[in-house]
């Protein structure tokens, strides 16, 4: 699978700016520093890794290199001073401000990265990599399916976002509660179906893949992104290629999470 890679990467440290509930499961946060002008934003659905500091840390221990050795240099640490590390995608970068934008989903759990957004407050130290874009149609794409769960749509809405006036999309958004919706950039060639799951204990991704197995799309030659909890884009991409004929170079699908397996640390 393609990745477009920044051509530059350092390590950042910036700190909380300020923090905004969204909705019931989404809390946007405020980044800034002075280092920020080192980093390459690329749109789209570019991620970074985030590095947290355990609890009871008086600051933030990182490594120091920005390329492969960065994670020899993580795993040498000992696991009292070692940082936790998640991928997240950049919602805002604003090159003048100095300032990024990650959203979180809030799920109310122990897990590191959403235990850290509820409780961040301005001055609290993160760190940033810069990592890259998964969403790269081919020339030649008629229209687009863009397909996530809850931990995808910072992705999705950013594509939304910087996406052409012309662009023809199908995108299909699972969500926990009605309260998650969002309004988004209107474009005259992209219908927006949110799906709300009604039973609290559902895996997410199920309702979404299930509903993309009866759909009818339209005609042509899609480029396909897929991306959330990883029985949805694996399970998705499956049924494309097999019932709907879609070539496997014409999908794009990222697993972001694997429901009851927690993150190594």
């Amino acid at each position: 699978m393609r990745v477009e890679q920044p051509g530059h990467r350092a390590m950042i440290r910036a700190r909380v700016v300020r923090t905004e509930r969204i909705s019931k499961h989404f809390v946007n946060i405020t980044v800034g520093g002075e280092e920020l002008s080192s980093f390459e934003f690329l749109g789209r659905d570019q991620f970074v890794r985030i590095f947290l500091p355990r609890p009871g840390q008086e600051r933030l221990h990182m490594p120091t290199a920005a390329d492969r050795r960065w994670v020899a240099q993580l795993y040498a640490m000992p696991e009292s001073r070692r940082p936790y590390v998640r991928n997240y995608s950049v919602r805002r970068f604003d090159p003048a401000a100095l300032e990024m934008d990650i959203e979180f989903v809030d799920h109310g759990d122990a897990g590191p990265a959403s235990a850290w957004a509820r409780a961040a407050a301005p001055g609290d130290e993160i760190g940033l990599l810069a990592e890259g874009v998964y969403h790269l149609p081919p020339p030649g794409t008629d229209w687009q399916l863009l397909v996530g769960d809850e931990s995808a749509l910072p992705a999705v809405v950013s594509i939304l976002e910087q996406a052409p006036e012309d662009l023809r999309a199908q995108v299909y958004l699972e969500i926990p509660t009605p309260d998650d919706e969002r309004p988004l950039r209107r474009l005259p060639g992209v219908d927006v179906h949110w799906l709300v799951r009604t039973d609290p204990h559902d895996v997410p991704g199920r309702l979404a893949l299930e509903t993309l197995r009866g759909a009818d799309l339209p005609e042509g030659r899609p480029y396909c992104f897929v991306a959330g909890e990883n029985a949805l884009p694996t399970g998705l991409r499956r049924h494309l290629v097999r019932e709907r004929k879609v070539p496997k170079a014409d999908i794009t699908f990222v697993g972001y999470w694997r429901h009851g397996q927690a993150a190594s640390d």
